[in-house]
């Protein structure tokens, strides 16, 4: 039985990465990764873990490349916040710690407000504030 779910992501500089989802409020977590070209951070109530590797040690045990980000993408990491205040903290947040900003904060269909970003290594995110009682049924 899965227990839990880790997702494992390419980084060109594992020191900027962490300090980029650190000023998000990311937790890093050195019970793993805690080496010079890796690193894990717990993300959400749930503890997802989210595993950085420097990109030459990501291709060695992922049996491949690294696919080119800037031509596409192939994930988008999405996670939820508690207000539309927080998801406009947090992209503030986000170019202030270098990443950019692809959709501005805002809202759609009336319950969803949120924003996207690309991190430093060009991975697409984003931040979701979703109000439920306004959800369409159906």
């Amino acid at each position: 039985m899965t227990k839990s779910l880790w997702i494992n992501l390419p980084v060109k500089d594992i020191n900027k990465s962490k300090a980029f989802f650190t000023a998000l409020g990311f937790n890093l977590n050195l019970q793993y990764g805690a080496r010079e070209d890796s690193a894990c951070f717990f993300v959400g109530e749930s503890n997802l873990a989210i595993m950085l590797f420097e990109e030459t040690l990501y291709e060695s045990f992922a049996g491949t490349s690294i696919a080119d980000k800037r031509n596409g993408g192939e994930v988008l990491f999405s996670f939820d916040t508690e207000s539309p205040e927080e998801v406009d903290s947090l992209a503030e947040k986000v170019v202030a710690a270098g990443g950019t900003l692809y959709g501005e904060p805002g809202y759609k269909d009336g319950w969803m407000y949120g924003c996207g970003f690309v991190d430093l290594d060009g991975q697409r995110w984003s931040i979701l504030y979703m109000d439920m009682s306004k959800m369409p049924l159906g």
